[in-house]
């Protein structure tokens, strides 16, 4: 099972709020902003938000899965425990190891990435795995910023339709139009 093993903010949101005073010419305060605030600069997609940044950990993650999340390339970085065993000392040939073998992976990434990451992985059109290590890591997140989790949707509610080229359907549910309908909040 795929797990989180580690989750830190590496950034507060009080540097975003500085930054976007910035932009208006206001002064920095010492104080996080309210959780309106959040999610109206997370929905607008704001500039600032770039400054909020996560680090985590996964473990026993499939090799074939980290190549999903490795993908991803603007706003985050990537480490993935390497399989040459000129550095891991391991006795199985590089070209021998399985991509269904289980690996540990580091992840740092802004809050724009992580919504953005979401859309893909969060749309039941990615496979079962990678929804999976995506949900266990927004599970943890939500325990330190509930708000930007709540804004971590897949690419049918963040459109408000589905744009697949298959679509699963869910789009044409009640569920659907309730999702979209709490996304879209700010209170």
């Amino acid at each position: 099972m795929i797990k989180v093993t580690r989750l830190n903010a590496v950034t507060s949101w009080n540097r975003a709020l500085n930054a976007a005073r910035r932009t208006v010419g206001k002064s920095a305060l010492k104080k996080e902003p309210s959780d309106s605030w959040k999610a109206k600069m997370l929905l607008a997609e704001h500039s600032p938000i770039r400054l909020v940044e996560y680090e985590w950990t996964w473990e026993q993650i499939p090799q074939w899965v980290t190549v999903h999340f490795v993908r991803h390339h603007i706003g985050c970085e990537k480490f993935v425990h390497t399989q040459r065993p000129d550095r891991t000392g391991s006795q199985i040939p590089r070209g021998e190891h399985l991509q269904g073998e289980l690996n540990e992976m580091d992840m740092t990434a802004n809050a724009q990435e992580i919504m953005a990451i979401s859309r893909v992985r969060l749309c039941n059109c990615a496979s079962k795995e990678t929804r999976e290590a995506w949900t266990a890591m927004l599970q943890e997140l939500k325990k330190i910023d509930p708000v930007l989790v709540s804004k971590c949707v897949p690419t049918c509610v963040y459109r408000g339709f589905c744009p697949e080229l298959k679509c699963c359907g869910y789009a044409n549910t009640h569920q659907f139009h309730e999702a979209v309908e709490k996304y879209r909040k700010t209170e």
